[in-house]
């Protein structure tokens, strides 16, 4: 319901949505809530960047605990292109490199092609 809300440029709605997910969600999932808040977050106005950075924060350090290497790249991915809208482009490959890097299969699915399409454009 949060993504379809996201999608729809309804972000109130979106992020009470993601929060009732939030509530609800089994901690594997937690990540992905997360990341998908701070997408959100973004979507709906720079005033919100600094949540965004936290929520995007705590998704790549839950996935990383939990060793789940999706949830990582997607939490890596976007907080490496909150980093390059503040000018952090440095940063954001160095975030970015390594989590792409660990992967040895599935260059075909969305996450690892919008991974790669950043890392390009970094140079």
């Amino acid at each position: 319901m949060a993504e379809a809300y996201h999608r729809a440029g309804k972000f109130e709605p979106a992020l009470a949505a993601v929060e009732d997910a939030d509530r609800l969600a089994e901690r594997w999932c937690q990540s992905g809530i997360l990341q998908l808040k701070g997408e959100i977050l973004i979507s709906s106005g720079a005033a919100r960047w600094a949540d965004a950075k936290t929520c995007f924060d705590e998704a790549l350090r839950i996935a990383r605990r939990q060793e789940a290497k999706s949830p990582e790249l997607r939490a890596a991915t976007s907080l490496a292109r909150l980093w390059v809208e503040e000018g952090r482009r440095a940063e954001a490959r160095d975030l970015l490199a390594p989590v792409y890097g660990s992967f040895t299969e599935g260059f075909d699915t969305q996450d690892l092609k919008d991974a790669k399409a950043l890392l390009d454009a970094l140079g």
